[in-house]
């Protein structure tokens, strides 16, 4: 079945982030590491235009770290684009993220001056001569991980983390530095998820709420890409000294070897789906990377036909 989640909250916040951008220096976009295309919001890159953007692969412990080398060097080829991969051992603070925003203004690929905000208080708009205020806002898709990689920055918990997507609800403004104030957003989709294989790949990584897609469908789509490239995993990780040759013959193995059977001794679909997501989503598979970088201009090839669907 076709997989779409864009409850009522993530209308609002989309609305509002296009309002918040105007007042943004820079913008930061949390991505999964192990498919950076996938979890890219195609809606961003015409709200922001060319201010510049800060790209964080968070995850990066979970990918394939010659992939992840690929992406970086492709973000980074990009006027105007930083790219940084991060899990929880790496080096993430305030004073890298304002020293990669500061450069990325001074290149001046899209240093424009960001709207005054009316309802921000004098001191955020008035600094000692030559040094005004800088607002950089932080976004990215459900259980990207963005929440977690905020409190990483700030060095303590201000966002609220969890494994379901869609926990943070609303903006909040934090101050980060001396002249910098970092905006948190809600994790937000599109309206229309137009490239399914890309929709399929979000719910894997546990990016779509539970209840607006099938276990049993994501769970065979899994099955065939990872047959198809990851084999190797796969009979290391079921001890598997053969691999079938289909999806269904393959979740029937995994059910036999993890206890995941009806009375009847029969598959227990929904149980066995859950069971190879979990396993995917928590590293237990090894590291795995679903997408390398493409040849065009954009990580989201579906990012057009997206926009057209908002705009109307």
């Amino acid at each position: 079945m076709p997989i779409s989640w864009y409850p009522g909250h993530m209308y609002k916040a989309n609305k509002e982030m296009q309002q918040l951008i105007r007042q943004i220096d820079v913008v930061i976009e949390v991505l999964d590491a192990r498919m950076p295309a996938a979890s890219a919001n195609p809606l961003l890159a015409r709200m922001r235009q060319d201010k510049p953007c800060l790209h964080i692969l968070n995850k990066a412990d979970l990918a394939d770290a010659e992939a992840t080398r690929e992406w970086l060097e492709w973000f980074n080829s990009r006027p105007g684009n930083r790219a940084i991969a991060t899990d929880h051992d790496s080096e993430l603070n305030a004073g890298l993220i304002i020293g990669i925003c500061e450069q990325l203004l001074k290149t001046g690929a899209a240093d424009r001056q960001a709207e005054p905000d009316p309802d921000a208080d004098a001191d955020d708009t008035q600094a000692r001569p030559g040094r005004r205020k800088r607002q950089i806002m932080i976004t990215g898709i459900p259980n990207v991980g963005k929440s977690t990689v905020m409190n990483r920055i700030l060095g303590r918990k201000i966002a609220k983390t969890g494994n379901e997507p869609a926990v943070t609800k609303g903006q909040q403004r934090i101050r980060l530095g001396e002249h910098w104030y970092l905006h948190d957003t809600p994790g937000v989709l599109w309206p229309k998820l137009e490239d399914q294989d890309a929709a399929y790949r979000l719910a894997c990584a546990g990016a779509i709420r539970n209840t607006a897609m099938e276990y049993e469908d994501v769970a065979f789509f899994a099955a065939e890409w990872l047959l198809a490239d990851y084999p190797q995993q796969l009979r290391e990780r079921y001890q598997l000294d053969e691999l079938p040759g289909t999806a269904e013959a393959l979740l029937e193995l995994i059910a036999a070897r993890r206890g995941c059977l009806r009375k009847n001794g029969q598959p227990d679909w929904h149980k066995v789906s859950e069971r190879l997501l979990q396993d995917y989503r928590s590293g237990q598979l090894g590291r795995m990377t679903l997408e390398r970088p493409p040849t065009g201009d954009r990580p989201d090839e579906a990012a057009e036909q997206a926009q057209a669907a908002d705009s109307q």
